[in-house]
């Protein structure tokens, strides 16, 4: 009874903005630089595939009006680009470009860019204060993503707990079903109808809007919805036209349209998510596909055997081949997710240190110690199970004749059976291994919106070619964590211009809320290590907010070293690295 009002807790609990996935590698123009002439276009470069919007840029000029632009697409067909086309003709000064696109595993990620003509202005310009996300549609849509994977799990491991386990009977397990695959129904489409606003960051209003269900429908997200819309009402017709006619499939038909039903469905879900995008996309599409059926067979399959065996009359009991035979499904169960889990955190992590640095690391380590509750709780039900199978073999004792003659003996209290015990207790361990299944999935469903280790620890920096004018400055971000409260952020570097020679540095640094923050010591050097040249010190002062070395000179074209130490207190400090690319 407790259960669903825990999953309730975590879902409103957890309903924050999804962190998107695809990073900002580059821009051209870079960030901060100033041209001698107008570019003609804006072109941002990212770390995976991204999609576009209808107002996917927004471009004001040095007095805050919106430029007029062309339509926003791919340079040069690059699926990981998009690019806006400018006015021929652009006035002196600062311009601020507010840009938002959709990254190849659904997630919308949005930021901001300035570059000058000519010269700086006095004042940076900033866009209009606008919400990047809708606080209704990001709740509503994370709520439904929450749901979707819980009745997918009840509705695919009911059926595996029915064909594999085959309780005597399975009128008890209709209803949950029919439920489940209703809200899978119910949440797949609220999914679709939120999905543009979700991108776009409106209000759940626009939902319905003609417009906004035809881009829907020519994404790739979209389209995938619509595959599971049509499979959930396929299968509902064939499972209501077999009842209507009254026929019954061959066994071995009935579990091969449910395996492809099943496989189906599971697709739907891993083409649209984290295995979509980054390294070895075929091998981890598989990996996740297998890690959604097992998580499906094993904790949707627990919670049907949490109902039959509270279903079961007590004076008959379960027989004890059902959960014998559900031990042995969950055990098959582990040993995929085992072997698909450290695969999917190996390609999402890519490091140790990501593994403690990153909201993801950090979340996955939340989810393993869950898990390892998890699996204790499995184990107390597999011991019990093996008992349970013990005491139903054993036969019961030999009925003693009662005398010819003589008095009466007193009736004997029947014994208990030797299987009640045992039943008793797995009852208890069961519920409890459902209860951190619920936490498990929670979990599961957040990893599947934060961004990736991999992604969060990478550099950015821009290596696009330069526009017109001044050559391209170059800006390298990298985040730090001293491993205390508020202690991390990012620091950015900028070399003005990105060349051998002469060049400015400034550095700045962003706080955990993202805002500029100060700190009381900032040492910037760089090393070649390919001609063994360095560290030099660019030796940068505090300017009052911002860190700056006015002269640097750098010797040799190459990848060299940028270190950042960033010292936050009187005692704790931490210092970072990231190539940086000088060209002649």
């Amino acid at each position: 009874m407790l259960l669903p009002a825990i999953l309730l807790g975590l879902l409103v609990g957890t309903a924050t903005p999804a962190s998107a996935h695809a990073v900002l590698r580059a821009t051209d123009p870079g960030d901060g630089t100033v041209l001698r002439t107008a570019p003609r276009h804006v072109t941002l470069a990212f770390s995976e595939s991204v999609g576009l919007l209808t107002d996917s840029f927004r471009v004001y000029d040095p007095h805050n009006h919106r430029v007029r632009t062309g339509p926003a697409g791919h340079a040069s067909g690059r699926s990981d680009t998009a690019r806006v086309t400018l006015p021929a003709k652009l006035a002196t000064g600062t311009y601020t470009v507010a840009w938002r696109v959709v990254s190849a595993d659904s997630h919308p990620v949005s930021g901001a860019l300035t570059f000058s003509v000519g010269k700086r202005t006095a004042t940076a310009v900033a866009p209009p204060l606008e919400r990047t996300e809708d606080p209704a549609t990001t709740a509503l849509h994370t709520i439904a993503r929450y749901l979707a994977y819980l009745s997918l799990a009840l509705l695919l491991g009911t059926a595996a707990f029915v064909a594999y386990c085959r309780p005597p009977t399975t009128a008890h397990l209709r209803a949950p079903a029919l439920a489940a695959a209703a809200v899978l129904l119910t949440t797949t489409t609220a999914l679709y109808l939120l999905r543009a606003p979700y991108e776009e960051g409106t209000s759940p209003t626009t939902a319905f809007a003609v417009s906004s269900l035809t881009h829907t429908a020519t994404t790739r997200p979209g389209l995938l919805l619509l595959a599971r819309l049509g499979l959930l009402t396929l299968a509902a017709a064939c499972v209501a036209l077999l009842r209507t006619r009254r026929t019954r499939l061959p066994r071995r038909a009935t579990l091969a349209a449910a395996g492809v039903l099943a496989l189906a469905l599971s697709l739907t879900w891993s083409a649209s998510d984290h295995a979509s995008a980054g390294i070895q996309v075929p091998v981890a599409i598989v990996s996740a596909t297998l890690h959604l059926l097992a998580m499906a067979a094993w904790l949707g399959g627990l919670a049907a055997l949490l109902w039959t065996l509270r279903r079961t009359p007590a004076p008959a009991g379960l027989p004890a081949t059902v959960p014998a035979r559900f031990s042995r499904l969950a055990f098959a169960s582990v040993t995929v997710l085992v072997v698909t889990g450290v695969y999917q955190s190996w390609r999402g992590l890519g490091s140790w240190q990501a593994l403690t640095d990153t909201t993801y690391g950090r979340t996955l380590l939340a989810k393993l110690a869950a898990v390892t509750a998890l699996l204790l709780a499995a184990a107390c039900s597999r011991t019990f199970t093996a008992r349970l199978s013990r005491a139903a073999a054993t036969p019961a004792p030999a009925r003693v004749p009662e005398p010819a003659s003589g008095p009466p003996l007193p009736p004997e209290r029947p014994p208990a059976p030797a299987t009640a015990v045992p039943l008793h207790l797995l009852r208890r361990s069961i519920l409890a291994e459902a209860t951190a299944s619920v936490l498990v999935m929670a979990l599961t469903t957040l990893l599947s919106s934060t961004v990736p280790g991999r992604a969060a620890t990478e550099p950015v920096q821009p290596a696009l070619p330069a526009t017109t004018g001044i050559p391209t400055a170059s800006v390298t971000t990298i985040p730090f964590d001293v491993g205390t409260p508020g202690g991390h952020g990012k620091v950015q570097i900028t070399l003005d211009p990105g060349r051998v020679g002469t060049t400015s540095v400034q550095a700045v640094i962003y706080g955990p809320d993202g805002g500029l923050s100060t700190v009381p010591e900032l040492r910037v050097t760089l090393t070649l290590p390919a001609q063994r040249v360095g560290p030099l010190d660019t030796r940068i002062t505090d300017r009052g907010g911002y860190w700056t070395a006015d002269s640097f000179t750098i010797p040799l074209p190459g990848t060299w070293t940028l270190k950042a130490t960033v010292r936050v207190s009187d005692v704790d400090q931490v210092t970072v690295s990231a190539p940086v690319r000088v060209t002649r």
